[in-house]
């Protein structure tokens, strides 16, 4: 069980990182090209943090919801 949550684990990670690199050039393209005007939604840049947020350790998660709390 422990190797399928870790396998589990570095997945979530992994697409997290590699949605971030296309989701975030995709949005500066549309965002900087003067031909297309098309528009990301706001919470699609969201999606990839939230497997990146999922893809870490019981610890590393709350440390990241202590830093939120702190910062609010």
């Amino acid at each position: 069980m422990e190797r399928l949550e870790r396998a589990t684990q570095w997945m979530m990670l992994s697409v997290g990182c590699i949605g971030i690199i296309i989701i975030y050039s995709g949005f500066f393209y549309f965002l900087f090209s003067s031909e297309q005007k098309n528009i990301i939604p706001w919470y699609t840049l969201l999606s990839p943090w939230i497997c990146i947020y999922f893809g870490l350790s019981q610890q590393q998660r709350a440390g990241v919801l202590q830093w939120f709390l702190k910062k609010r």
